[in-house]
């Protein structure tokens, strides 16, 4: 059999007037190792039609349901069928579409959060484990090279011991009810039905929880929490504050908010040690801010020629020094990374570690844990909520 180098790609989801269909879609191509051959655009089998004519797809491989397309696909032969799907639908079809997947052998890159809630997010860790196949989850800002280099330089020691975790995510196009004009990213992130137990963390808060695990490699053990709607007639919480421990003694404060006026993206987290601290801004993601003891301030930049980052950066980044590289590339990082990995496995070879380091299904059950013991807390009169296992 041929060398593989290329992975062919479906989709479920990401049709007509979906904004993050296409993030995933020009991320997945980007490094030239993934086409989209095949796609269940929309629950609406025109809708699906419609958008599979646009993206240029052969008509026959463009299907009205997830499950119509796990079937064909796999009936294909296995030079044709697709390897992986890439869901993107809204919360409550996420672990639906990735067991179907899983039945018929189809590997899984999936949209946070995992599932709808914990309970899922456990079922599907052991179909992944049982069955071997190769899950990955869009936490799509740890794909930053900075970010890598933060993680790096904690793991080696460079901060010291972590004692401070800051990390905030503050938006706010939902500051009004914006989900009764019909608007759709606001229509589903507001309805219990399609997005769960939780709005704003489990949108938002679930990515600020995932970059401080990622950063600092420790995990939070207890956490204080404070969800509030603010919006009249909203049914899931639109704002929310958090203290945590973390299981080596670091304390830390998570604030998530949809409704802070005039904020876009604010996604921000600043790590604290004995030795030194950092900080790095999702909306300046090129520059990373060391700072330490005896020394004034120092600021990273990116570049594949920079010899001060370390491994991780370097293998993440496409361009040299003074050439800004931001969300698509670093959407794109978590793609190739999934697709070197899954290539290797799929030619009988090993992943390098740079090819492992993309989000996988246990980073998705820590952000369903998270999502429910903030919401369980916030309804407590207890003060600390203790974090459950995996």
């Amino acid at each position: 059999m041929a060398k593989l180098t290329k992975l062919r790609m479906g989709m479920v989801g990401g049709g007509e007037g979906a904004f993050i269909g296409d993030v995933h879609r020009m991320a997945a191509r980007l490094d030239g190792k993934i086409d989209l051959v095949c796609g269940a655009f929309s629950s609406d089998p025109e809708r699906s039609k419609r958008s599979g004519e646009a993206l240029g797809l052969d008509p026959s491989r463009v299907y009205g349901s997830y499950e119509e397309m796990m079937k064909a696909e796999a009936a294909l032969p296995e030079e044709e069928r697709m390897h992986f799907v890439s869901i993107v639908t809204p919360n409550s079809t996420h672990y639906p579409v990735a067991k179907a997947a899983i039945a018929k052998g189809f590997h899984v890159m999936s949209d946070k959060p995992a599932t709808f809630s914990l309970a899922e997010a456990r079922q599907l860790k052991r179909l992944v484990e049982k069955s071997g196949i190769q899950y990955g989850l869009t936490h799509n800002y740890t794909g930053y090279p900075l970010v890598k280099e933060a993680r790096e330089r904690v793991q080696k020691g460079k901060l010291g011991e972590i004692r401070k975790v800051v990390v905030e995510y503050p938006q706010g196009w939902l500051a009004t009810q914006l989900e009764a004009s019909g608007q759709k990213q606001a229509d589903w992130r507001t309805d219990p039905k399609r997005a769960g137990i939780s709005c704003c963390m489990g949108d938002i808060g679930t990515h600020a929880e995932n970059l401080a695990e990622y950063i600092t490699g420790l995990r939070i053990s207890e956490l204080c929490a404070d969800l509030n709607t603010f919006v009249p007639g909203r049914q899931l919480d639109d704002d929310g504050n958090v203290l945590l421990r973390f299981e080596n003694g670091a304390k830390g404060v998570l604030h998530a908010s949809q409704i802070s006026v005039g904020e876009e993206n604010g996604l921000n987290i600043r790590v604290y040690g004995t030795k030194g601290g950092l900080k790095w801004v999702q909306a300046d993601p090129n520059k990373l801010w060391i700072t330490h003891l005896d020394k004034p301030m120092e600021m990273l930049t990116p570049g594949g020629n920079l010899s001060y980052l370390g491994k991780a950066a370097l293998a993440n980044v496409r361009l040299p020094a003074g050439h800004p590289e931001a969300f698509l590339e670093a959407f794109a990082n978590v793609y190739r990374n999934y697709a070197d990995c899954l290539i290797a496995k799929l030619n009988g070879k090993k992943p390098s570690k740079v090819a492992l380091d993309f989000p996988g299904i246990e980073d998705g059950v820590r952000g369903m844990a998270f999502v429910e013991t903030v919401v369980k807390s916030s309804e407590s009169k207890q003060k600390w909520t203790k974090f459950p296992k995996s």
